[in-house]
């Protein structure tokens, strides 16, 4: 069986490993990869964002399934159209995408099917989004799509009026409104759940690390790095808060006539007054997925395969590996502002083989491997215990070095404390 995935990133990586792992032993083509993917698949250099191209190449090379890596070709519809083609694909159509492509959307329906989240507002000018503010901090949320960078926390009221204009005004992202949200205390937990169409089924529960500096300082990022399983939300919890996060959501949308197929993010605030939804992605999280296939158990190609069919997870199990897994991104020199390209890259030999590096930002230049994009590279190690991973994960991404590389030092270190 071939599989194609489309995306070029480190998550896009991770999943291309987790499906070579499948009994079924696929062959994997990837569009349009990087050079780490490079060693695992086939690539063919097809733009994420080239609907027809994509449709023409799983075609081309009768291709069994296609999954679906980034989210902008899911909101421009490349699940329809293979559909159209009669190929099957892991991932939601363009309606079901809407969840991560309007901010808005997402808030409405949760309204309608019930789901805990923080108050809101939409805004179309600056004035309005100034008006609307009743405390500080402040959440305020580019309505569309924006690469993981819009999402602002403005502590006060210059912060908040520098990103109503950045976002309404200088129109940073594109045209578009913003949200206004109430900011929630608590912790924060990544769970991902494999969607049907009917039902939902919840991965290991993760935790990513959104800001650029240790301690959680400076500017968002797409994520610095990320850990499985959290301490505190166990299987049980999981299934707990599924119910109330995604079962919801595929209820509703197959309610409008839009079922949702993939996979559904749902990253979660776990307040004094219960767990409130704070974003929905509509596909795989990254730097999440890195941490999570790497202790997936069960075979990603038939889970797949089985998401894509309404219905097809009916009696499906998931099974993780027990150790934690830790993932630590290596990102360039200004990121995420002004990110470089082309330092070189070295030390990657050195790593221990039992250590997965995965490739987000990289290529070639003649035969030497540099950097190319803000998020570089991911290590992930797994450990009997958060300590051990840490320790493993931080280890291998000491023996890598390119000119300006930014690693935050306390990834999982809460994990760790809390487990010592």
């Amino acid at each position: 069986m071939k599989v194609l995935v489309v995306g070029s990133g480190g998550r896009e990586h991770a999943i291309v490993r987790a499906l070579l792992r499948s009994p079924a032993a696929p062959e994997v083509l990837c569009a349009p990869g990087n050079p780490g993917i490079a060693a695992d698949a086939q690539l063919f250099p097809v733009a994420v964002d080239d609907v027809p191209a994509i449709v023409a190449l799983a075609r081309d090379e009768d291709v069994g399934l296609v999954v679906v890596g980034p989210e902008a070709p899911l909101v421009a519809g490349v699940v329809d159209a293979l559909t159209d083609a009669g190929i099957p694909v892991f991932g939601p159509a363009r309606d079901a995408a809407r969840l991560e492509g309007s901010k808005a959307f997402a808030k409405e329906i949760m309204e309608a099917a019930g789901v805990p989240t923080a108050a809101w507002t939409t805004v179309d000018d600056a004035a309005a989004g100034m008006a609307a503010i009743e405390r500080y901090p402040v959440v305020l949320k580019f309505d569309g799509l924006a690469a993981g960078k819009g999402v602002v926390i403005a502590q006060d009221e210059a912060q908040a009026g520098a990103a109503l204009t950045e976002f309404l005004e200088e129109r940073r992202f594109g045209p578009g409104r913003v949200v206004v949200e109430e900011h929630l205390d608590g912790e924060e937990v990544s769970l991902l759940a494999l969607c049907d169409g009917v039902r939902a089924i919840p991965m290991a529960p993760a935790q990513d690390y959104k800001r650029i500096f240790d301690g959680d300082e400076g500017p968002n990022t797409g994520g610095m790095g990320s850990y499985s399983p959290v301490p505190g939300v166990d299987t049980a919890r999981a299934l707990e808060l599924s119910a109330v996060v995604h079962q919801p959501i595929v209820d509703e949308l197959a309610r409008r006539g839009t079922p949702f197929h993939g996979v559904l993010y749902a990253g979660i605030m776990l307040t004094e007054d219960g767990p409130r939804v704070l974003e929905y992605n509509v596909r795989f999280g990254d730097p999440e997925t890195q941490a999570v296939l790497p202790r997936l158990r069960s075979d990603l190609v038939e889970l797949t395969t089985a998401a894509a069919r309404p219905g097809g997870l009916s009696g499906a199990t998931l099974d993780f590996d027990p150790r934690t897994a830790v993932t630590l991104v290596l990102a360039s020199s200004g990121y995420p502002d002004a990110p470089r390209s082309g330092d070189l890259i070295t030390g990657l030999d050195a790593v221990a083989p039992d250590v997965e590096v995965t490739h987000a930002g990289t290529a070639r230049a003649g035969e030497h491997l540099v950097t190319a994009g803000g998020r570089v590279l991911n290590v992930t190690a797994l450990g009997a215990t958060p300590a051990e991973a840490r320790a493993a994960a931080y280890a291998a991404a000491d023996q890598i070095t390119f000119a300006g590389r930014q690693l935050r030092r306390d990834i999982a270190l809460r994990a760790e404390e809390r487990t010592t």
